[in-house]
């Protein structure tokens, strides 16, 4: 690995770095498709930096349905045509009874991460209100199918469903812009949520904070382009844009912001 690509990342996401040079490695010396699990932003946007390097390759990125937040990558030589069946994902409603109990993003994904199946093998849990739907990766879906049978105590079925069936999600993202002192993660929450810099500085150290899907304890943690912060009680926000810096240094964001 080329020490220079190193120093445009953070020192915890150089396993992602040789993964994904890994990857492109292979489709450069085999002339075949590669195809990722399920990728955060964050690792799409890295993955995607590392292919711009290789002009020989192309690569395409589908989660499902347009607007995916988590998305498997197809890396492949430039003559190479990709159809969306090769990206190897089946989308499954969660038969369960409605009138008995709720369900919700944090009891779908825990239950899917109890049968052992890692989180880069599922995709979006998506849900209109009362219909919950996930994709997972192919290769794993059976052995889920036949895993998942309750959500706490109440007994569920997943049913393979046909992507025309999707459900339109339904979420409160909203874009906001935002002007911070730093890219710190006390700062970023405390500007969105309107609370104190102590507030969230106790959130982040008693583990209510996740960055990327990992806990994160330390409130001086330097956020990125792509980042996704997960505040538990709070929402959720995604760095989508650097707008650069204003006259007295301070940072220019642009975000999507999810408040419960």
């Amino acid at each position: 690995m080329n020490a220079n690509v190193y120093q445009h990342f953070r020192n915890d996401e150089r396993p992602f770095i040789d993964s994904a040079e890994g990857w492109i490695e292979q489709v450069q010396m085999q002339y075949a498709p590669f195809l990722t699990d399920f990728l955060d932003p964050r690792q799409a946007y890295i993955l995607e930096s590392l292919i711009r390097q290789s002009t020989d390759l192309s690569y395409r990125f589908f989660g499902g349905y347009e607007a995916a937040e988590r998305r498997r990558c197809l890396i492949y030589p430039d003559y190479y045509v990709p159809t969306t069946d090769e990206f190897d994902m089946t989308l499954f409603t969660i038969n369960y009874p409605k009138k008995f109990t709720v369900l919700s993003h944090g009891k779908v994904l825990g239950t899917l991460m109890g049968t052992g199946v890692k989180r880069e093998y599922f995709g979006d849990i998506l849900s209109d209100g009362e219909t919950w739907q996930v994709f997972v990766a192919s290769e794993v879906s059976q052995f889920v199918q036949l895993q998942v049978d309750k959500i706490g105590h109440v007994s569920v079925r997943l049913e393979e469903t046909k992507y025309t069936e999707l459900v339109m999600p339904k979420d409160g993202w909203t874009e906001e812009h935002e002007t911070v002192s730093s890219l710190r993660l006390d700062t970023v929450i405390s500007a969105v949520y309107h609370i104190s810099r102590q507030r969230s500085k106790q959130l982040i150290e008693s583990g209510k904070v996740k960055v990327n899907w990992t806990e994160v304890l330390r409130p001086d943690f330097v956020l990125d382009l792509l980042d996704i912060i997960s505040v538990r009680g709070f929402g959720r926000i995604q760095i989508q844009g650097l707008e650069g810096t204003t006259k007295k240094e301070k940072v220019r964001l642009l975000l999507g912001v999810l408040r419960k």
